[in-house]
């Protein structure tokens, strides 16, 4: 098992020293029902290892995670038959993440379910200020990404 960080609920379940409904579980990763689920199957997904957020993970973690991720997620749509499923990571308190230990919701979505719109109205969300500017941070971000193989 991996590290474990003093007063994470995440690392007491992974522990055993808190109680889920665990539906997954292999050398990595954990995956269990929140307390409050925003839908029925709504499930997450953590690493065994304490990270505080996805970017606290090393690459070979983050795959283990989403390959359990992928695993849960096609279970959960073969089981519930859901019209669509949101994967969400929220990485940062401003992101609404309230559980500082990495984790990924799988919700199951249907029809005038309880979880809601996830993005802003049409029209609402970020205009960039010109092509200009817009080009420029596209370049910069591609000059900043790291290039290595696929695994």
């Amino acid at each position: 098992m991996g590290a474990r960080e003093q007063d994470c609920v995440f690392c007491e379940i992974v522990a055993g020293a808190a109680e889920a409904r665990v539906v997954h579980e292999d050398e990595h990763t954990l995956a269990f029902f929140p307390l409050a689920p925003a839908t029925r199957g709504h499930t997450l997904v953590v690493p065994k290892a304490h990270a505080a957020d996805l970017w606290a993970m090393d690459e070979a973690a983050a795959q283990r995670l989403f390959h359990t991720v992928m695993v849960v997620g096609r279970a959960l749509r073969a089981v519930l038959r859901p019209d669509g499923m949101n994967v969400v990571n929220s990485a940062g308190a401003v992101a609404t993440q309230t559980v500082f230990h990495t984790h990924v919701h799988l919700v199951p979505r249907g029809p005038g379910d309880t979880m809601g719109t996830i993005w802003p109205p049409k029209g609402a969300g970020f205009r960039y200020e010109d092509d200009a500017a817009t080009d420029a941070l596209a370049a910069r971000l591609s000059a900043a990404i790291v290039r290595r193989p696929a695994p």
